[in-house]
């Protein structure tokens, strides 16, 4: 493992949170959109998905389990893809004067709540507070171990 490991997983980490929040700011200015590019339907919710750059937690969990040797640590994690939400329905809200609207008077709206939005936005946000923690801390514990060889 080299002097750096720890900063570069803490660095994809930070990548991944800030794409993260990216995508929750775009679900919040889109939560109004009833066409999205194609126009034939509103704004679906996007969710960004993550994974680990190699190898999967129970390999790591099994080699320091049967401590084997090697090394346990993970390689960071990265976004695999960026998915919209095609469960969740959309909203119907009565607004007849609304151009969108059918024939009824309902206007199909996006699936995206914004309460679960500031939610997964706060969770982001703590997460990316605590890798630049850890990213701050290798650091500081790097710069000592310079100090030291003075």
């Amino acid at each position: 493992m080299s002097m750096f490991h720890s900063m570069n997983n803490t660095a994809s980490a930070l990548t991944a949170q800030r794409l993260r929040m990216d995508v929750i700011s775009s679900n919040m200015a889109n939560a109004d959109s009833t066409r999205s590019v194609n126009g034939d339907e509103p704004y679906r919710r996007k969710s960004v998905v993550l994974e680990p750059k190699e190898g999967q937690f129970s390999s790591f969990l099994n080699m320091a389990m049967s401590r084997t040797g090697g090394s346990t640590a993970g390689n960071g994690v990265k976004v695999s893809r960026i998915e919209e939400d095609r469960e969740t329905p959309f909203k119907m809200v009565y607004d007849p004067t609304h151009v969108d609207a059918n024939e009824n008077g309902y206007v199909e709206m996006p699936n995206v709540d914004p309460l679960r939005e500031m939610a997964d936005l706060i969770s982001a946000t703590r997460s990316y507070e605590a890798n630049v923690t850890v990213f701050n801390a290798s650091k500081g514990m790097m710069m000592k171990a310079l100090e030291i060889g003075k």
